[in-house]
């Protein structure tokens, strides 16, 4: 009898071990969620750049260059389009990767 509850408290125990390990590994979430419901992060890199001038707006320059806006701001990803100023380097190509 005795060693019926020694072989009992060993698997309890066993039991016990591996689900702190996997509430810890959940609770760090790497065994189920590893790269899953993360959106990827894109890293532009510029082809061409252009000087603002005066009178340039953001949309203007969308038009001169035949890029869509949300394009542009994706590579122009720190852009204030309130707070552009004559001489500011934009990128005008690109692509994310």
């Amino acid at each position: 009898m005795a060693k019926s509850n020694s072989n009992v408290a060993m698997y309890l125990n066993f039991a016990l071990l591996i689900s702190l390990l996997l509430i810890i590994n959940i609770a760090e979430s790497r065994l189920f969620h590893y790269g899953h419901g993360k959106a990827k992060m894109l890293t532009p890199t510029c082809v061409s750049i252009y000087g603002q001038e005066e009178g340039d707006t953001c949309f203007s320059i969308t038009q001169a260059f035949n890029l869509t806006f949300d394009f542009f701001l994706q590579i122009n990803p720190n852009l204030n389009c309130d707070t552009i100023f004559v001489g500011q380097w934009l990128c005008v190509d690109g692509f994310l990767s």
